[in-house]
């Protein structure tokens, strides 16, 4: 449940947000950084994709009520216990001890301002049990130990992320379980199967098993959050005279749209209901029209378009870009 990684992270910084930001602005902030830093917005750049995966995994934990209650519970304790495999009952009491040290070398650590430090961590308190026995009075210390988690990764195909699907696994005890992937998992998302890793050495709640997703690429979509994209060249005559073009969609099937003359590369037409279906919606498709330059010309194209060239507009396509650069 537990890991390092919650006291080492601060999610909300990472996403820069309060803590107590809605979910309605989370999201809203999550989808803004996302198309910031996505890798398909920044090819080549691995600093921009270190951030896309740092920011998914804030968010997949902040996004979901439960595990943004844990991870809240667990910060509340503060950075400097450090816990085991086995979550925060497996210990950490170096860490706790040796701040209490610092204050003063030589002197003698007070027990009851350490054991009130736990009990404000984890609203517990010691009950009548002796120190180091177990009295069940105070959750994660005298009490079961909670098992360990274990980590499992797999690389899933982006149709199977994009529409979900239950797929096995083999754990590192050689024994295969089974996981439900949900539709519209993305590339980073930790999968938590609750209570399905390490048992307990002394009775307690077992550990999870926690499987963390890789999403191989689509050689023609991209995700967009719960929008798929798709890049659709367009010939010069299309985008200049307008047409009805075929796009295709994740799957297979074609949809057909319509060229507006002047179509300038780069608009991007929207298909309604065509994106990843989630428990929390579902996208569209993004076709973004590219014009496509003829590279082999007959002598009668080239003649139509150089006929073409002395009766076009003489505007300038680059007169802005140009007065824009003298400011």
């Amino acid at each position: 449940m537990a890991s390092q990684d919650w006291f080492d992270k601060d999610f909300y910084k990472t996403l820069g947000v309060s803590k107590d930001v809605s979910d309605a602005d989370l999201k809203k902030t999550y989808r803004k950084l996302a198309r910031k830093y996505h890798p398909d917005s920044n090819q080549g750049d691995a600093a921009a994709e270190a951030t896309f995966k740092e920011i998914s995994e804030a968010y997949s934990v902040l996004s979901d009520a439960e595990q943004r209650k844990e991870y809240d519970e667990i910060r509340a304790m503060g950075s400097g216990a450090r816990f085991t495999a086995g979550g925060a009952g497996a210990g950490g009491f170096e860490d706790v001890f040796s701040r209490f040290g610092q204050q003063g070398r030589g002197q003698s650590a007070d027990f009851e301002d350490i054991f009130a430090m736990f009990n404000q961590g984890q609203g517990g308190s010691f009950g009548n049990g002796r120190f180091g026995q177990p009295s069940g009075g105070f959750r994660g210390f005298g009490g079961p130990q909670r098992g360990a988690d274990v980590t499992a990764r797999t690389t899933l195909d982006f149709i199977t992320a994009v529409q979900g699907e239950t797929i096995s696994l083999q754990g590192d005890d050689g024994k295969p379980f089974k996981v439900k992937i949900p539709a519209g998992v993305a590339d980073g998302q930790k999968i938590r199967l609750r209570g399905r890793g390490r048992p307990s050495p002394d009775g307690g709640e077992p550990g999870d098993i926690v499987v963390q997703i890789a999403v191989r690429p689509h050689p023609v979509f991209t995700r967009d959050g719960r929008n798929l994209r798709v890049v659709v060249p367009v010939k010069f005559t299309e985008a200049t005279l307008g047409a009805t073009i075929e796009v295709p969609t994740l799957g297979g099937d074609v949809v057909k749209l319509r060229v507006a003359p002047g179509t300038p590369s780069g608009r991007v037409l929207r298909v309604k209901g065509r994106g990843v279906a989630t428990s929390k919606g579902t996208g569209d498709l993004l076709a973004e029209l590219q014009v496509a330059v003829p590279t082999h010309l007959d002598d009668a194209a080239r003649a139509a378009l150089e006929k073409f060239q002395e009766v076009e507009p003489a505007e300038n396509p680059r007169a802005e870009l140009m007065a824009k650069a003298r400011r």
